[in-house]
């Protein structure tokens, strides 16, 4: 029977392990592109309402906001609202916190869904407009205020300038120690389905607004003990969390 502390160190042994077995990992990224036939991802909800995400990153998020109690959580990309709803209830459980989502199309059925959730429903704040539009940015400013507890998941157009302007606006919200989620780095590695036409691909992605970011900011680093635990996930190498100055 191990101790916690020793059970920790072998968990993290292992993930260390595991992060270096490049055949797992092949094999892991064939999954996740065969299964977009299926759009795999989007088959899990909570409360009721879709959440695009892997589930296993959804555990890696409640783990952050866990060990890191954000004040607030800014969502760019709200599609079904469900990863609003599974950031209020762990704010609800935790004891604090307020959520923004941003998008596009909010639609008015979507908005009455999140509004039907009590003591959930009090914590979401609704942007309708694009994520980078200068009257959006400052409701954002407005909503967070002075908060220095800001943890950002930006999960909207994948398109890398897009991402890229995403990644230099909501960076700047993100306090010492909190996270920077770009979500869909995976895009670069799984071909984009045939099936759903989309505006990005290999090459012009997620993953290459990171790796643009992260060569013109030193303020953020990627978390690769997120990244080595990870075998299965929609955003490999996009967990950043900003570092001491």
């Amino acid at each position: 029977m191990h101790t916690r502390d020793e059970y920790e160190d072998l968990r993290k042994a292992n993930a260390r392990r595991m992060a270096t077995d490049r055949e797992l990992h092949t094999r892991a990224v064939e999954l996740l592109r065969d299964a977009q036939e299926y759009d795999w991802i989007q088959q899990t909800t909570w409360l009721g309402e879709p959440l695009l995400q892997l589930p296993q990153d959804m555990f890696a998020f409640q783990e952050i906001i866990f060990r890191t109690r954000p004040e607030v959580i800014i969502e760019v990309g709200v599609a079904w609202g469900g990863a609003l709803l599974f950031y209020s209830t762990l704010m609800s459980i935790l004891g604090g916190g307020r959520i923004v989502g941003i998008d596009l199309y909010i639609p008015d059925d979507l908005r009455d869904r999140l509004r039907s959730f009590e003591g959930l429903s009090d914590r979401i704040e609704l942007i309708n407009g694009s994520s980078t539009d200068p009257d959006t940015v400052a409701r954002v400013r407005d909503f967070v205020e002075s908060s220095d507890g800001v943890m950002v998941n930006l999960d909207s157009n994948h398109a890398h300038d897009h991402v890229l302007q995403e990644l230099r606006i909501y960076s700047d919200f993100v306090g010492t120690g909190h996270y920077l989620i770009c979500s869909d780095t995976a895009i670069e590695d799984i071909e984009v389905p045939t099936h759903r036409e989309r505006p990005w691909g290999k090459g012009n992605n997620p993953r290459t607004a990171l790796a643009a970011f992260l060569g013109e900011d030193d303020r953020f680093e990627v978390d690769g003990a997120v990244d080595r635990k990870l075998l299965l996930s929609s955003n490999p190498g996009g967990y950043l969390v900003r570092k001491a100055p």
